[in-house]
């Protein structure tokens, strides 16, 4: 039987890790622009995962900017999209989704912002310092694969209700046509009898 045995400071690590990937909805008005930052250190790992659920052709205008103001990520009407990247210097990174270029239609974002552990600035040293690095990279790891498994049934979720808002809105459009179809139909059919009647009418007369 294998036994682990978890320590104070490792099980506060995993604790920590299971909480650094946010998911989050916003809506972008018109016009509008909506910003979130994320103060980090250097050299850790950043990821941002988004979609757009609601709203317009499910178009949105992405960008990331570094403490230093250097763009490091610009999209333009993107409906999805997964960038990962390393704080190049520490400092608060800037995420932003800009709905500009819309007149009149607000979007619903849904998106997640993965943040890694930071740097170490000294490796542990010795047997236990070695058994503990690698059960926290094994940790690392586990919490990354279930935070991914958690990010596709996200997405998989929004999927789904787009799709079922675009067959319900077909649907709808199919009925009206068939109806608009039937009226026309009905009103063509009367007209022609009303026609036929008045036209054989008159040759009696006659």
């Amino acid at each position: 039987m294998i036994s682990f045995k978890f320590h104070t400071p490792l099980l506060l690590f995993l604790l920590s890790l299971i909480n650094l990937s946010h998911g989050y909805f916003v809506t972008v008005d018109a016009h509008a622009e909506e910003c979130f930052f994320e103060r980090v250190e250097q050299g850790t790992k950043l990821g941002l995962t988004f979609e757009i659920s609601e709203g317009g052709f499910l178009d949105i205008d992405v960008k990331i900017v570094g403490p230093d103001g250097k763009v490091i990520y610009q999209g333009e009407r993107e409906t999805s999209g997964k960038y990962t990247f390393s704080a190049h210097m520490p400092g608060v990174y800037t995420y932003c989704f800009s709905n500009q270029m819309s007149t009149m239609t607000p979007k619903v974002v849904m998106f997640n912002m993965d943040v890694g552990e930071a740097p170490k600035a000294e490796p542990k040293e010795g047997e236990e310092g070695a058994n503990h690095d690698k059960i926290e990279e094994m940790i690392k790891q586990l919490t990354t694969s279930l935070t991914g498994v958690k990010h596709e049934q996200e997405y998989m979720g929004v999927r789904d209700r787009i799709h079922r808002a675009i067959n319900e809105s077909t649907n709808s459009r199919v009925v009206l046509w068939s109806i608009f179809e039937a009226v026309v139909l009905v009103s063509m059919t009367i007209g022609q009898v009303y026609y036929l009647k008045r036209f054989f009418e008159v040759r009696r007369v006659v």
